[in-house]
């Protein structure tokens, strides 16, 4: 039941930061981390979508058990 509360606490998190910028690191695999800016654009129960800046037909969707196990690290920019 705990590990249900810290992603819930991960989700309200990110909800609290919606429509702001963000830097992602996600680890690409094969030891590469890829790094991207975007902003927050939608949250979901189980996942959240962010726009990335440079191509603004792109998002890209991450789960919150991503940030829980260190997956994607999140930066927010304000």
């Amino acid at each position: 039941m705990e590990k249900r509360n810290v992603l819930d606490s991960i989700k309200i998190n990110i909800e609290s930061h919606l429509g702001e910028k963000v830097t992602l690191k996600a680890n690409g695999g094969r030891k590469k981390v890829v790094v991207n800016s975007g902003i927050i654009e939608k949250v979901y129960p189980s996942i959240f979508v962010v726009r990335l800046e440079n191509d603004t037909q792109r998002t890209v969707t991450y789960s919150y058990s991503d940030v829980l196990t260190k997956t994607v690290q999140i930066v927010f920019a304000g």
